[in-house]
């Protein structure tokens, strides 16, 4: 009995970390946008976007995800690396968090893998009606000849 209670303590600390680290991927996120707008001048950084911050729960390195409207991702990337301490300082005093984590810069592919999502669904649909044609026009040739 005591196990059980044990372990549905430790599920709910779990569930706090992870709620916590979401919140502080949120925050990040906004904070980091709010630099990009603001103090952040690098001309590498120029239509990027930060869409997704993903932290863990011991603020160790946090994964940010990165889309840019114009110009290279990659050259973002490099951008927000080369400020990467100005940053974290300016992140440590807006979020007044006792560490900051490391971050990795990646770029955000999800628009690309929704259009490859959507270019398959488009094939199949298209190889489903001409199969479903098919069909029809073998069967409206196997009426005319009964």
């Amino acid at each position: 009995m005591l196990r059980s209670s044990r372990g549905g303590a430790e599920a709910g600390t779990r569930a706090r970390l992870s709620h916590r680290a979401e919140r502080l991927g949120a925050q990040f996120r906004r904070e980091l946008t709010a630099l990009l707008a603001g103090p952040l001048k690098d001309p590498r950084l120029d239509g990027a976007r930060v869409t997704a911050v993903r932290a863990p729960a011991d603020l160790s390195l946090a994964t940010v995800y990165v889309q840019c409207e114009r110009g290279d991702v990659l050259e973002a990337i490099d951008g927000f690396e080369s400020a990467m301490p100005y940053v974290r300082r300016l992140l440590g005093r807006a979020m007044r968090l006792r560490k900051i984590p490391e971050f990795r810069f990646v770029p955000d592919r999800t628009q690309e893998h929704a259009s490859r999502i959507e270019e398959l669904l488009r094939e199949a649909r298209a190889s489903d009606a001409a199969r479903r044609g098919d069909r029809s026009d073998s069967a409206e040739g196997g009426s005319d000849s009964a």
